[in-house]
């Protein structure tokens, strides 16, 4: 029985050492095993009165704590219902000062109104003012003024609207200067350069002969990328003088504007404005040349004709050979004994022989007349119908979009009747010249045939 009971313990005690190897492969008895498991219990329960200690001492530290945060919390309650009395008291405190303050400004308050508005339309105009290129940073000032008037605690001095004054002032009167000063230029290759630079009033910067416009964004002195023609000798002409009256272009629109210089700079030249018409305008200007050719060269040819002929007239008894007439004559002394009714139809004969080389050419010349307003009625539904495409993608809201479709359909009309025009003019005139010539002929001819009548 006590073998058993023995066994049981040893059974117990292997399970308590599957827990605890390190223990059960050192011990070396039952006996040592079990003082080795209470020793370990001992030690067990001691660690854990250890773990139980710091827990407790952990816990009264954050009670403390605790207790300390719940104190600065009522402590700033207590604040912060202080504070906002005091918000409310200076509140009331400020609408009693304002209301102070305005009964005490009486009219300046009005006056201050005002002031507000002058000072930002001088700041405005100064800003755009050439002037401020000579004359920079004139509108740091206005910017505290204004806000000095704004404020509800500041007030402007009496020095403060004395030079908004006198500001005002220094530009009416530079408005009425010639004024030169040396100023960095931008010029239109991107280079920057030291330059005189000529201010005529609040209108127009120039230089070494050129344009130039003020940035108020940037603050430089530009040169202008495209100058106004026939403007720029007077401009130089000015920068030279140095007293008396000089003659010179100016916009008066000024700086604010500038609309009448945009404009003149905007202006696009003949070759510009041809160049609007397009393919059409290019096939206009090609039949313009051909009939400046033709005329040019059939008017030459039938000058020389009409020379040979008179010289034939003053020579009838001798048939030179070289021009119309004398041909026509050749053919009347070829033929002495005909009667004049084959006479008159020999003559006729040789006339129609010389009309064709007499008339070439004239018909080009009024088909060139007449198809010239026809190609140019032909670029204006080419440049309508390209605005109506335009119109469809962008609508009619941006006159931008539509302006290269309406150039085309003009410019094309304006070439059409600038070369139909003088091709009728020249078609007349070289006409004129042959008809002569003809006139000459068939004169001559009735001549010798009435003078074969009379022979008779």
């Amino acid at each position: 029985m006590k073998l058993k009971f023995i066994k049981v313990c040893a059974a117990f005690i292997a399970a308590a050492a599957v827990s605890m190897p390190a223990l059960a492969q050192e011990a070396k008895s039952l006996d040592e095993l079990l003082n080795m498991i209470q020793s370990s219990k001992i030690s067990e329960s001691q660690e854990y009165r250890d773990r139980e200690a710091d827990f407790k001492r952990d816990q009264r530290k954050q009670d403390a704590q605790l207790t300390k945060a719940k104190n600065t919390k009522t402590a700033e309650e207590r604040r912060s219902d202080r504070l906002e009395q005091t918000i409310r008291d200076n509140d009331l405190k400020l609408i009693g000062l304002r209301e102070q303050r305005d009964k005490r400004l009486g009219s300046l308050k009005e006056l201050f109104g005002h002031l507000t508005g002058a000072a930002g339309d001088i700041r405005a105009n100064l800003t755009q003012s050439v002037v401020s290129a000579q004359i920079p940073g004139r509108t740091e000032f206005l910017d505290e003024l204004i806000e000095k008037m704004s404020s509800d605690t500041r007030l402007p001095s009496i020095m403060d609207i004395e030079k908004l004054w006198f500001e005002q002032q220094r530009e009416m009167n530079e408005s009425g200067r010639v004024v030169k000063f040396n100023r960095t230029v931008l010029r239109a290759d991107g280079s920057q350069e030291e330059m005189e630079v000529v201010r005529v009033g609040t209108y127009n910067l120039m230089a070494d002969g050129m344009y130039l416009e003020y940035s108020p964004e940037s603050g430089l002195v530009s040169e202008l990328a495209r100058q106004p023609s026939g403007h720029q000798g007077s401009a130089a002409d000015l920068q030279k003088a140095v007293s008396g009256f000089t003659k010179a272009g100016l916009d008066p629109t000024g700086p604010l504007g500038g609309g009448l210089l945009r404009a003149l700079i905007n202006t696009p030249t003949l070759v510009e404005r041809w160049h609007f018409g397009g393919i059409v305008g290019y096939v206009i200007t090609g039949v313009f040349c051909v009939a400046i050719l033709l005329a040019i060269w059939r008017f030459i040819f039938l000058q020389g004709v009409s020379s040979k002929v008179s010289a034939q007239l003053r020579s009838p008894g001798t048939a030179d050979m070289a021009n119309p007439l004398g041909r026509v004559l050749a053919v009347a002394q070829a033929n002495p004994g005909l009667d004049p009714e084959s006479l008159e139809l020999k003559l006729h004969e040789a006339v129609l022989k010389e009309r064709p080389a007499i008339e070439s050419g004239l018909s080009l010349l009024k088909i060139i007349a007449m198809v010239a307003p026809l190609l140019g009625l032909l670029g204006t539904v080419t440049g309508m119908i390209i605005t109506f495409q335009m119109i469809t993608l962008f609508g009619a809201g941006d006159p931008k979009a539509m302006a290269g479709g309406i150039s085309q359909a003009l410019i094309t009309t304006v070439l059409g009747l600038v070369v139909a025009i003088p091709t009728v003019l020249m078609h007349t005139l070289v006409n004129g010249k042959a008809q002569r010539v003809l006139h000459i002929l068939e004169e001559q001819s009735a001549g010798i045939v009435a003078g074969s009548v009379e022979g008779r």
